[in-house]
């Protein structure tokens, strides 16, 4: 049996595109098909339905997917076992992450993890919306929400501290709240999803709805309306650190901290040994976000 076949149909069976799978391999979509072709007459069964614009695992070929995990994490075993396993990761590594925090700090120090992996490329996709990775063909998501999907793994990245902010120009017009009820006569900025903010105080956690005019989906776009003078707003300090530094934000209602089990976390599918490129992205940016945070550490 073709180790090469078998790294083509694993790669099948995440992308459902012949096309893209023996591009990432580096496959024309001629020979990429022949390679699928002969896996399965070797097997003598069908391990794909074909169609114009995807291709999806037959029965037989959800029952073969775990096995050729199986024989590629031990070809993958017994090559480390020799030296072999310190070759530099390579291929093509697909990431989706959130759209702010993709620019703000996957972005910058994304040119040290290609140096370290020459043979690595890496393909980001920004957006704010949950993409399923298995659907998208991705390798990693990098995602800021609580783990709901059994079928993935996470791997808690960096801490995700919120906290409320408003410009100086807002406090001096509207004056500083300086207990969570005070925010009934304030505006707030709304996060889509997020208008419910509890607070740890000496009496409990006490939990307000914000209230305001203004509404976005996109933390950046939150932000910047906050700097602007619109109100009063929850952030992720990865996002405000630098307009805290500069005196654009200040934050507010210090005392009363926000009940939040919030992080950062590279989730990837639990039914695939973990490839050396995942690996290897995922603890590079570890070491990048290990503590103290240099968003965090300055504030």
């Amino acid at each position: 049996m073709n180790i090469e076949h078998l790294k083509l149909f694993v790669r099948l069976a995440t992308t459902q595109n012949i096309t893209q799978a023996g591009h990432e391999l580096g496959l024309s979509p001629a020979v990429a098909s022949l390679h699928i072709n002969k896996l399965e007459d070797g097997l003598g069964v069908r391990l794909v339905h074909r169609t114009t614009r995807k291709v999806s695992l037959t029965e037989e070929g959800l029952a073969f997917l775990p096995h050729a995990e199986d024989v590629l994490a031990s070809v993958e075993a017994a090559r480390a076992s020799v030296g072999a396993g310190k070759v530099s990761p390579s291929g093509t590594l697909r990431v989706t992450a959130p759209a702010s925090f993709g620019r703000m700090h996957l972005v910058p120090a994304l040119d040290g993890f290609l140096n370290r992996y020459p043979d690595l490329s890496v393909d980001f996709r920004f957006s704010d919306s949950i993409i399923d990775m298995v659907e998208g063909g991705f390798d990693i998501a990098i995602r800021n929400a609580p783990l709901k999907d059994s079928t993935l793994i996470a791997r808690r990245l960096a801490p995700d501290r919120r906290i409320l902010c408003a410009s100086p120009d807002y406090l001096a017009r509207y004056d500083e709240p300086q207990t969570p009820a005070d925010l009934a006569n304030h505006a707030c900025v709304n996060l889509a999803g997020l208008d419910n903010w509890m607070f740890s105080t000496p009496d409990g956690p006490v939990t307000v709805k914000a209230t305001g005019r203004l509404r976005t989906d996109n933390g950046e776009a939150m932000r910047d309306a906050s700097v602007a003078g619109a109100g009063i707003s929850v952030n992720s300090t990865w996002s405000v650190y630098q307009h805290l530094l500069s005196g654009e934000l200040v934050q507010v209602l210090k005392d009363y901290p926000l009940v939040s089990e919030a992080a950062i976390w590279a989730v990837y599918p639990s039914s695939r040994q973990l490839a050396p490129k995942v690996r290897a992205f995922i603890d590079y940016y570890a070491a990048c976000f290990a503590p103290p945070i240099y968003w965090d550490e300055r504030l």
